[in-house]
């Protein structure tokens, strides 16, 4: 089975309709036959996504820090539900497990992790697909900033060679099960 990493948002004070995209991006890659990995949380549209998964008849693996499941956030349904010590560690174990990554709107932890991986791939330590969605243009600011950076000489030229962008779920979905092969 193939394994996507999705990264996102978990607050609870954002518009709905962030959790309907995870809800319909959890449940495309259940129904593509790939597997969920995600920041283990059941808040916002992280346990939208989860909910999405398990619906489509996924498996879902969640890893979060102790400190989220002590405070009751962690999502007791997932079929494995990792436990560290440390954001660093979770983050570590999320690109671990991961065969391509998602991305979908989010605040700061989303885009760090969203860098964190893009850097990665830029300095060749993993092969791994990246897919951003840019859902009403959520990210059209981040895109500029790094057109920016490039043109200025901060960022490698083929930095969006190393990334797809899409603009739904679906597309994304679509676009990772042909790149991981996997039939739904």
């Amino acid at each position: 089975m193939k394994w996507v990493t999705v990264f996102l948002s978990a607050s609870r004070k954002i518009d709905p309709v962030y959790g309907d995209w995870a809800d319909r991006l959890g449940e495309g890659i259940a129904r593509a036959g790939m597997g969920l990995v995600y920041g283990g949380n059941h808040v916002g549209p992280m346990g939208r996504l989860a909910d999405g998964a398990r619906r489509g008849g996924g498996k879902v693996v969640g890893i979060t820090p102790h400190f989220f499941n002590d405070d009751g956030l962690a999502d007791r349904k997932c079929d494995e539900l990792i436990l560290v010590e440390s954001m660093r560690e979770r983050k570590a174990k999320l690109e671990a497990r991961g065969d391509a990554f998602v991305v979908l709107p989010g605040g700061i932890g989303t885009l760090e992790e969203f860098v964190e991986i893009l850097v990665g791939r830029t300095l060749e330590q993993h092969q791994k697909p990246i897919v951003l969605v840019n859902q009403g243009g959520f990210w059209d600011d981040l895109i500029a900033m790094l057109r920016k950076q490039m043109d200025r000489g901060f960022v490698r030229a083929h930095t969006f060679e190393l990334m797809h962008m899409v603009e739904t779920p679906e597309e994304a979905v679509e676009w990772l099960a042909r790149r991981l092969g996997v039939m739904g």
